[in-house]
């Protein structure tokens, strides 16, 4: 979706990835059985991510 005054997306992008960031967080944190997650789960969460294929990392 293009902006209203005609910036390039590349901030949505980056906005998008940290709500998906956001959000595997929270369902994290719902189904753990402690009050908060530990840096250890976080990390889990966090570097467990598949990388994203529609990324415009190399050989992409």
């Amino acid at each position: 979706m293009a902006s209203a005054d005609g910036r390039a997306g590349g901030h949505d992008k980056t906005a998008l990835d940290e709500i998906e960031l956001a959000g595997e967080l929270m369902i994290a944190a719902s189904t753990s059985e402690e009050e908060r997650l530990a840096t250890e789960q976080i990390d889990e969460v966090l570097l467990d991510r598949a990388p994203d294929p529609r990324s415009d990392g190399p050989g992409g």
